[in-house]
C-alpha cells in the first residue's frame, strides 16, 4: 500500500471454506476509502487456506494470518494487533457487509471526534436465506444501552460484524481479553463505553447468516454467564476498582465449567432449527413449520418442536372444520 490504510477490517475463520468467498468478496467490493483486510486463519482444516491464498495473489489489500487453532478471542487480538488503519473494522467469516458499510462508519468517527466505537444495522438472514429480523438502534441508544449493568436492562451492538473502532482506544482499552472466550465483544465495548462515545446509526449495512453449529447457536449460556461477570467487571471499574481479580475468577470457572457444558450436536441442531421457526412462526408459518419438524429430526424428544407442530395441525383442522360446515 502507498501509505497506511484508513481502515483495517480484521476477520477470524476456522474451517470456514463453505461460506467464505461472499464474505471476502463483499469487504474487497467496498468504495470510498482505503482498507486493509487483515484474515486470521485460525488452523483450518478445509480448504481455507487455498482460498484465502487465491485471493492473496489476486489483491494486494488482503493480508492472511496462518497460525494453529487458538480460538476465535485469541485470534482477534493477533488479528487487530496485526492492524495499521486508523479505524477497524470487525467482519464475521459467513456474514456479508452491504455496500458502503465502510465508508459510512468511517465518516460517522471522522465528523463525531468523541464518538470511539460506531455500530450499524443488522440483517439476520437464516439458512435459506429468509429474512429473520432486522435490529437497528439510533444515534445515542448505543452508548445508553451500554451504561446499563444488569442483564435485563444492557443493550450492545446489532452485532459482533456491525462494528468500527478507533485503534488506538482499541489499544488504550486493553483491546480483546482472552480471558473471554466468548462474550469478548461485550467485555470490549463496555470498557470503550467508558472512554468515550458509542454511536449507532440505523443504516442496515451488514446481512448475519445464521447457521448450525456457530457459536451463538451452540453456547448461548456460556455467553450469558460470560455476559454477567463482565457486567460485574464493569460496575467494578465505574465504582473505582480494578477488574483483574474478576477477570481471574471468571477465567478459572469457564475452565472448570467447559467440560460439563457440553451437549450433543444434534441437540445444538434441535435448538437451532426451533429458534429459526420461532422467528418465522407468525410470518411464514409454513416454513416455520419445516423448522420445527428439523427441530425434532434433530432431537426426537424437542418437546417446544412437538408442542409447536402439534399446535398448528390442530389450528389446521379447525379451519378446516369451519370451511367444511
Amino acid at each position: 500500500m502507498s501509505r497506511s490504510p484508513d481502515v483495517s477490517v480484521v476477520m477470524s475463520v476456522y474451517n470456514g471454506a463453505s461460506h467464505l468467498v461472499p464474505t471476502v468478496d463483499s469487504i474487497l467490493a467496498q468504495k470510498g476509502v482505503q482498507f486493509e483486510y487483515i484474515i486470521v486463519n485460525d488452523g483450518s482444516s478445509d480448504k481455507t487456506g487455498e482460498i484465502l491464498d487465491d485471493y492473496v495473489r489476486r489483491d494486494r489489500r488482503v493480508r492472511v494470518i496462518d497460525q494453529k487453532n487458538t480460538g476465535l478471542t485469541r485470534a482477534l487480538i493477533r488479528g487487530c494487533g496485526a492492524a495499521q488503519g486508523e479505524f477497524i473494522a470487525r467482519q464475521d467469516a459467513g456474514d456479508v457487509s452491504l455496500p458502503g458499510r465502510l465508508v459510512t462508519q468511517a465518516d460517522v468517527l471522522r465528523n463525531n471526534p468523541s464518538a470511539v466505537m460506531t455500530s450499524c444495522g443488522s440483517r439476520f438472514v437464516g439458512p435459506n436465506g429468509e429474512a429473520l429480523l432486522e435490529i437497528c438502534q439510533t444515534g445515542e441508544e448505543l452508548n445508553r444501552g451500554l451504561q446499563h449493568l444488569e442483564i435485563g436492562s444492557m443493550t450492545s451492538v446489532s452485532h459482533h460484524s456491525s462494528v468500527m473502532f478507533r485503534r488506538k482506544t482499541y489499544q488504550m482499552v486493553g483491546g480483546y481479553r482472552h480471558q473471554f472466550r466468548v462474550a469478548q465483544d461485550l467485555d470490549l465495548w463496555m470498557r470503550m463505553s467508558e472512554v468515550g462515545f458509542c454511536w449507532a446509526t440505523p443504516e442496515v449495512l451488514c446481512e448475519i447468516h445464521l447457521r448450525a453449529r456457530s457459536i451463538s447457536a451452540t453456547r448461548r449460556p456460556e455467553q450469558m454467564r460470560a455476559a454477567r461477570a463482565i457486567l460485574q467487571c464493569a460496575a467494578a471499574r465505574r465504582s473505582g476498582r480494578d477488574d483483574s481479580s474478576l477477570v481471574a475468577r471468571w477465567a478459572e470457572q469457564s475452565r472448570s465449567r467447559q467440560f460439563f457444558c457440553w451437549s450433543p450436536g444434534r441437540l445444538q441442531d434441535a435448538k437451532f432449527y426451533y429458534f429459526i421457526g420461532s422467528l418465522l412462526r407468525d410470518r411464514q408459518p409454513d416454513k416455520a413449520q419445516l423448522y420445527f419438524w428439523r427441530a425434532v429430526n434433530s432431537w426426537v424428544l424437542h418437546a417446544k418442536a412437538w408442542y409447536r407442530i402439534l399446535q398448528a395441525s390442530s389450528f389446521k383442522r379447525q379451519t378446516e372444520m369451519q370451511e367444511i360446515g
